[in-house]
């Protein structure tokens, strides 16, 4: 009986033994590590972004008044308005010629600031930074003295060229136009900083390989510069086409989406429906067609970045 008896104690101290290995095994593996760290960000992004998300694809199928279930109703609404439509292409046109012009004035600066010796490199940098780290609200409101109709800053300097005052914020084009210029003036420096770095990580003997071979200036942007940092390019203007998508602030305080809704974005004009109409679900419909528009942009550019990951 006594043998019986250790047996089973030498038994479960053995099974005791396999699960404490088992466990510092998986503790000690490189994957169960990672999980463990990037959990509280996992737990942030499911409180803050998919929560809030799903939310919202239930409140765009109720009634005005959240107490009725109605479906697709307030998308069918919204698809028979022209504003609705005019948003779109306004948000579109927005975001693309913003990212466009965001991404090569950072691609011309980043190699002018990348070719200044070192120690004059730094001062550059952070100046070139200060717009992208000053608070969007606090530099719009700068621009919209600069913009102001009766003490502009730019028609006063206009005037001195005979040019009459433009009515930046008053007409529909150069509210478009001024709503651009301001996300491109705030934006560029983020394209700047992640274009200089990755043009430090293109190795010098490439381009002198290149000037061997008698490439000129054209030629070594073209075949080893861009495909060098075409990775980084792309995933840059994937971020930066999400955010200038969701852009609030600038048309908010420079035009508030006039003139006749004409600079309205997506953030806009569902803060507009939503909550100054008191319409939270019809809001929550607007904010919600964002996210196929961004989800073909994000697919197409990722599919990119992960071939040219393969075939490398």
């Amino acid at each position: 009986m006594a043998d019986v008896v250790v047996e089973q104690g030498r038994v479960a101290r053995a099974r005791g033994a396999r699960k404490g290995s088992s466990l510092r095994n998986a503790l000690g593996r490189k994957s169960t590590v990672a999980f463990f760290l990037t959990l509280p960000l996992i737990l942030l992004i499911v409180l803050l972004v998919l929560y809030p998300a799903f939310y919202s694809v239930y409140l765009a199928t109720l009634n005005k008044a959240m107490t009725k279930f109605v479906g697709l109703s307030n998308f069918t609404f919204l698809f028979k308005r022209e504003t609705f439509w005019m948003v779109v292409r306004q948000s579109c046109i927005f975001a693309i010629t913003a990212v466009v012009f965001k991404a090569l004035i950072g691609f011309i600066v980043a190699h002018f600031v990348h070719n200044i010796p070192g120690k004059k490199q730094r001062k550059w940098r952070g100046m070139l930074l200060v717009p992208w780290v000053i608070p969007p609200a606090m530099s719009t409101l700068a621009w919209l003295w600069l913009f102001d109709p009766s003490y502009s800053a730019f028609n006063y300097t206009l005037s001195f060229f005979g040019v009459g005052p433009i009515p930046w914020l008053g007409d529909t084009f150069w509210a478009r136009f001024s709503v651009i210029l301001v996300n491109v003036w705030y934006g560029a420096p983020f394209f700047l900083i992640m274009y200089l770095a990755a043009l430090k990580s293109v190795p010098d003997q490439l381009y002198e390989a290149a000037e061997i071979d008698g490439a000129n200036w054209w030629q070594k942007i073209w075949h080893i510069t861009l495909p060098m940092m075409r990775n980084i390019i792309a995933i840059t203007t994937l971020f930066s086409l999400i955010v200038t998508f969701a852009n609030f602030d600038i048309v908010r305080i420079l035009t508030s989406g006039g003139p006749l809704d004409t600079t309205h974005l997506f953030a806009t004009w569902a803060f507009q429906v939503g909550i100054q109409s008191s319409d939270i679900p019809l809001g929550a419909c607007v904010s919600l067609f964002m996210v196929p528009i961004l989800a073909v942009a994000a697919i197409f550019i990722l599919r990119d970045v992960n071939k040219r990951g393969n075939e490398a």
